[in-house]
């Protein structure tokens, strides 16, 4: 997905515009470069601004990533929350709609840019982000997404189309069977991964959830 989605596009028009090319800056630094390698002074030149206009806005580097790392996080969230809405709010057939819901939410996430890059420095530099950054991206980001979709399945139960005793077990099932599969030979979106082999990875990765997941 490229930098001009809608979500993204929204995000920034609710910032001012010193502080939008700071963010779009540092997003695409620490991307670049990593938490621990990037650096105010190269963010600084990368927006066209001082190190103090930074500091003004932001207050330090941690401040920054969180911030930067927070709306990423809350952007990604809210397209996945809609490609769910649109999949699986009303069912027609169960396989083809998941499998759907899983190659979209895959495209999303992965898909080359530098608007997600700073999902993989994340994943990257884990040891090295401060602890309270690292939970609350994970908090807005990754977890969001892992309870609305234990929500969906939940749902989904209940209307007697799976068979579901932990939708937490089965959301993280059907992240592992669908999506992981993907991130790993993309490396995380860091280069393509064709639609024949997304596909064929997230169809057998959904039958697999559905033989453990059965209707009742």
């Amino acid at each position: 997905m490229s930098t001009a989605n809608p979500a993204a596009t929204a995000g920034s028009r609710r910032m001012p515009e010193k502080r939008q090319a700071i963010a779009r800056a540092a997003s695409t630094v620490f991307g670049r470069e990593g938490y621990t390698r990037a650096s105010v002074d190269a963010i600084a030149t990368e927006a066209g601004v001082s190190k103090r206009t930074i500091y003004n806005h932001f207050g330090d580097k941690e401040k920054l990533f969180l911030s930067v790392a927070l709306e990423t996080a809350g952007e990604l969230t809210e397209i996945i929350a809609g490609l769910a809405d649109r999949h699986l709010h009303k069912i027609v057939d169960l396989e083809a709609d998941l499998t759907a819901f899983a190659v979209d939410r895959a495209k999303a996430v992965l898909s080359v840019g530098e608007h997600y890059a700073l999902g993989r420095t994340i994943r990257a530099e884990a040891g090295n982000i401060p602890p309270d950054v690292l939970a609350a991206w994970l908090a807005a980001g990754p977890l969001a997404s892992h309870r609305d979709l234990a929500d969906h399945l939940a749902r989904l139960a209940a209307q007697g189309l799976l068979t579901v005793d932990d939708p937490d077990l089965a959301a993280t099932h059907f992240t592992l069977l669908t999506f992981s599969g993907a991130a790993d030979q993309s490396f995380y979106g860091a280069v393509p991964i064709s639609d024949t082999a997304l596909r064929t990875t997230v169809t057998t990765g959904v039958q697999a959830f559905l033989r453990l997941h059965p209707r009742p």
